[in-house]
């Protein structure tokens, strides 16, 4: 019982400033407020950080998107006339299925027909919301919008 030590002995820091070797001012410098005890300079960085205005662009909250996107899924008709056949019907389902709209969170964030190009199929348009112009030329097609 008298041999046994411990696997991992305490082990004490390195005092400063209590005298013995190192004399003087003990590896503290001079004087100021890093020679005395309790010193804790407040951190440059942080009182940068505490300027920056809260939530505002950019800055601490970078990861944070300032702005909420909402808008739609834009499909013109001159896509609409290569992609589907006459009687087809035209949803975001459906421009999902042909590769139109890469994924379903961007066919749930809503589909706008604009009118570029002509069309000379009859289609059948259906939750979807469509210009002035595209519809004339739907319709003007023979197309319907539901």
């Amino acid at each position: 019982m008298h041999t046994l030590k411990r696997a991992t002995p305490n082990t004490k820091h390195v005092q400063v400033g209590r005298g013995g070797t190192r004399g003087k001012t003990s590896g503290r410098g001079t004087k100021g407020q890093n020679a005395r005890s309790g010193h804790r300079k407040r951190p440059e960085l942080r009182d940068l950080i505490k300027k920056i205005p809260k939530k505002r662009g950019y800055g601490k909250n970078r990861a944070i998107s300032a702005v909420v996107r909402t808008d739609a899924f834009v499909v013109n008709l001159r896509d609409l006339e290569t992609k589907f056949n006459a009687g087809e019907t035209v949803s975001a389902q459906t421009l999902l299925a042909k590769g139109m709209i890469r994924n379903a969170r961007m066919a749930s964030a809503g589909v706008k027909v604009l009118g570029t190009g002509e069309i000379t199929k009859a289609l059948t348009l259906s939750g979807v919301t469509i210009s002035e112009s595209a519809k004339a030329k739907v319709v003007a097609a023979g197309g319907t919008v539901a």
